[in-house]
């Protein structure tokens, strides 16, 4: 009797792998180690969660491989004094991690001038990472079962081995499935339900302009309703004449925007068709500087970029932006990233090929500018051989996403020696790296007629998510590394991808001046080195910055 109700527990804790539960602890530990940003209990237990079941899954795995192969298995011991000694000794290896899990974070905090933490909340955590490991664990084996389940039926009809491969087919199939229908499709339908109800809303302070001169204005080709949330900040907010003016000590020029968005016309070609003709409307092309905008996922438009170019310019200046999607920039970059390009391209298209009918002499400096996936559509929007012969004069992309294909290009081919966090590229006449310490000023380099600068932070897992980290060491992690990455970092297989994956949906929950978020000061120095604006001693350029970084 004794024996019969002992079984049902014991049948439960047999029915882990020894194997699995050793591999599933190394990934715990592992995930409680830095990465690039510092995380709450709450993300921390998720990520010791996954990462846990995702090397119980592993090492199980590697468990039936090894009885597929037949190949010889160690005696076991009747009592399994071995399996419960293994336990206590993934218990002990987790406790002692738990344990040290503040200290590592505080080694993030501390560079990103946080303050410190006290506890990391061991127990949360691995109660969070428990919970969420029985019920991985779970939904594992409710596959399995399915799977025994379709091939037992096939083997009636067809051999065992391929009944075997069906089966697997079958449940492989059926997981994915799942994930496209229910995680993507509703999912994502919800989301951009969700955004697209957000954006249409009206913030309190932001009213309708009574300038002609601005989008949504009187006489204005563009429905103020039809700009969108994003749109309408970007519209409103920003410096004034008077505020350029009365910090210069100069005159200054009432700065334009213009912005289109997702609802003011059905298409991405004809949305920049009235970008156009409200720039025209608004005789912008008499400005002294014109940035082509690519805005974020949302149609954000970053005001720390905006706001310090219109100050160095004394307000001379237009912006114009045109919306591409309603869903934040990480969903947006898995997702839909070549929508964010075509409507890039047709705006800049329809803007540069305005432009360059106009006289040399008599037309404003044409730049682009894009920050996140807005830094990606923007790379994307022009084609060298399409300006080669009227060039514009340069580009500022900021934290420009890990799929860029001209910064992965770059990056890959920098001068020997330089980091891949900030590269320095052939001679630096065209494209120049810079983070939260101005690298922008090389000694011996000079610019040529193109000026492209990225602003990066070593710390931005949007930058710098690696997909192929889950099985090598990301170059970023090799030799000298960011000033803004913790010295604790290491690189784990599998378990770093995971970590920076999380970091990129949390990208922007650090502190400003890190991680996604860019910080005014840095924007100056960069714009300083794109568009050269004159009339700024570096005593002014330092009060502009004190002034911005408040």
């Amino acid at each position: 009797m004794v024996e019969l109700a002992v079984e049902p527990k014991t049948r439960i804790w047999h029915s882990f792998s020894v194997i699995g539960l050793c591999l599933g602890t190394l990934l715990f530990a592992a995930s409680l180690t830095p990465s690039l940003l510092p995380r709450a209990y709450s993300v921390q237990g998720v990520l010791s969660g996954v990462s846990l079941a995702l090397g119980y899954g592993l090492g199980a795995f590697l468990v039936w491989l090894w009885r597929y192969l037949e190949l010889p298995e160690p005696r076991r011991s009747p009592r399994y004094y071995g399996k419960w000694a293994m336990a206590a000794l993934c218990v002990g290896v987790a406790l002692f991690f738990l344990w040290k899990a503040a200290d590592w974070q505080n080694s993030i905090r501390a560079l990103m001038e946080l303050p410190p933490v006290d506890t990391a909340h061991p127990t949360k955590v691995g109660l969070i990472a428990l919970i969420l490991f029985l019920l991985l664990v779970g939904l594992g084996r409710g596959l399995r079962r399915v799977y025994f389940f379709v091939s037992a039926r096939l083997k009636r009809f067809v051999p065992r081995r391929v009944a075997y491969v069906i089966g697997f087919v079958v449940v492989g199939l059926l997981v994915a499935s799942l994930v496209d229908r229910i995680l993507l499709r509703y999912a994502l339908r919800v989301a951009d339900s969700a955004y697209a109800e957000l954006d249409a809303l009206f913030e309190d302070g932001i009213e309708q302009p009574a300038d002609p001169l601005k989008t949504g204005g009187p006489g204005s080709l563009i429905d103020w309703e039809s700009v969108g949330r994003t749109g309408r900040s970007f519209i409103v907010e920003g410096p004034r004449q008077k505020d350029i003016a009365d910090f210069t000590g100069r005159p200054a020029l009432e700065p334009m925007r213009v912005y289109v968005g997702l609802r003011s016309a059905e298409t991405a070609d004809e949305r920049a068709i009235l970008a156009l003709d409200e720039l025209k409307r608004i005789d912008a092309f008499n400005r002294s500087v014109l940035v082509v905008v690519a805005p974020t996922g949302t149609g954000w438009v970053d005001p720390e970029g905006a706001d310090t170019l219109e100050y160095l310019h004394n307000g001379d200046t237009v912006m114009v932006a045109q919306q591409y999607s309603y869903l934040t920039s990480w969903l947006s970059l898995l997702i839909e990233p070549n929508y964010g390009a075509e409507a890039a391209h047709a705006l800049f298209s329809k803007v540069y090929g305005y432009w360059k009918t106009l006289p040399k002499d008599a037309r404003p400096e044409l730049y682009l500018y894009g920050l996140s996936l807005g830094a990606l559509s923007s790379e994307q929007s022009a084609e060298l051989f399409d300006i080669l012969g009227d060039p514009y004069q340069g580009a500022l992309w900021a934290g420009p996403p890990f799929n860029s294909r001209m910064w992965r290009s770059i990056t890959a081919d920098r001068n020997p020696g330089s980091p891949a966090w900030l590269p320095r590229y052939r001679d630096g006449s065209v494209v120049r790296f810079t983070a939260q310490k101005n690298a922008l000023d090389i000694p011996g380099a000079s610019w040529g007629p193109l000026r492209i600068v990225y602003l990066q932070y070593a710390s931005d897992p949007v930058v710098f998510f690696d997909p192929l980290a889950w099985y090598r060491r990301p170059a970023w992690l090799v030799g000298e590394r960011g000033p803004d990455v913790s010295a604790e970092l290491r690189w784990y297989p599998l378990v770093t991808f995971l970590q920076l994956t999380l970091d990129m949906a949390l990208a922007t929950t650090a502190p400003l001046g890190y991680g996604h978020l860019y910080a005014p000061e840095h924007y100056i120095d960069a714009w300083m080195a794109v568009t050269a604006p004159k009339g700024w001693p570096p005593e002014e350029i330092e009060r502009l910055k004190q002034k911005l970084a408040k």
